[in-house]
């Protein structure tokens, strides 16, 4: 006998998702958009509608099929790819777990291997770069006292997108001498980041400008109609701001800046200062000190430090021989 598939989704993603793993939200919703892709796929590659596919349909070659329609079909990339395919092999693990006939075929799945992705170095920017982008603010404008809270708020902490979108009003401590935030990280990590004076002082002026549409409404930035802000909301901030600014610094012309480039700047330039590579990953909160080291590959003023300390050989400064009449 069969085993529909719609008789494993609502325990796989209302109870065994956020309860036995608790995962965030977004983790959850990722998952969501590899599975419906899939049963969409699988729908149209066997002439059948969703609510009539059965585990045993998803096979391991129908599997393969759908990850490379992904890529050539869809042109996603590799990482990409390998995201789909991870939150696949969960949830046919979840299908071994709740019903063992099927445990060979979950197997099957679940062995697919991950994809080898190219290593490149990430993108940041300059101080003087990263100076533009703060300067081509406009306080005076509708949204300029909460764009310029927000730039310096994700320069100073390197937050995420998605914690700078999830801050809200007791997360801010702005009183006193050693102003903070708290800020709630992957795997519901929470850490807290000190503030310069000068983000401070913005937070605070915006706070005066915020209006909420719900009085009730906690997070802390809010959209132009007084909702909170997305991430595609802080995304779209930051790239209008980046374009802005590329009058006044043309090198920016030849980057493409979003929220994460902030975050890759921010690890630069504390790297840059001094500062041990082990208290970069705690600000950054990383859960694994080999996410932190990709900054120290890239960063070519440590590169030239470390060579100048570097004996270079003796080369001889005699010209090769030359004898052009002999010619």
């Amino acid at each position: 006998m069969k085993q529909l598939l719609a008789n494993f989704m609502k325990p796989f993603f209302s109870h065994y998702l956020p309860i036995q793993k608790g995962l965030a939200t977004n983790t959850l919703l990722a998952y969501r958009d590899a599975i419906k892709l899939l049963l969409c796929f699988a729908a149209d590659t066997l002439h059948k509608s969703v609510d009539e596919l059965s585990v045993e349909q998803l096979d391991e070659t129908l599997v393969l099929a759908f990850l490379d329609h992904l890529e050539n079909v869809r042109g996603c990339t590799a990482r990409t790819r390998n995201a789909r395919l991870a939150a696949i092999r969960v949830f046919f693990s979840f299908i071994a777990r709740e019903e063992p006939i099927l445990l060979l075929h979950c197997q099957r799945i679940r062995t697919i291997p991950l994809k080898r992705t190219d290593h490149k170095t990430v993108a940041y920017l300059e101080e003087a770069e990263m100076q533009a982008l703060l300067d081509t603010v406009d306080v005076n404008s509708r949204t300029g006292v909460r764009d310029n809270a927000l730039l310096l708020l994700l320069y100073n902490t390197g937050a995420r997108v998605s914690e700078i979108v999830g801050i809200k009003l007791p997360d801010l401590r702005l009183q006193g001498a050693a102003p903070q935030v708290s800020l709630l990280g992957k795997g519901k990590k929470h850490r807290s980041c000190p503030l310069w004076p000068e983000t401070a002082q913005a937070l605070q002026v915006y706070l005066k400008f915020r209006d909420p549409k719900e009085p009730a409404t906690e997070q802390f930035f809010l959209n132009a109609n007084g909702a909170p802000v997305t991430r595609f909301g802080v995304r779209h901030i930051v790239r209008k701001y980046a374009t802005s600014a590329q009058s006044q610094c043309s090198s920016l012309r030849e980057k493409s800046v979003s929220p994460h480039t902030i975050r890759h700047t921010t690890a630069m330039h504390l790297l840059r200062a001094g500062n041990d590579v082990n208290m970069v990953s705690y600000w950054l909160g990383h859960a694994d000190i080999n996410t932190t080291h990709i900054y120290v590959e890239i960063d070519m003023e440590m590169k030239r430090r470390m060579l100048q300390k570097a004996t270079a050989p003796l080369v001889s400064d005699d010209l090769p021989w030359q004898r052009p009449d002999v010619l």
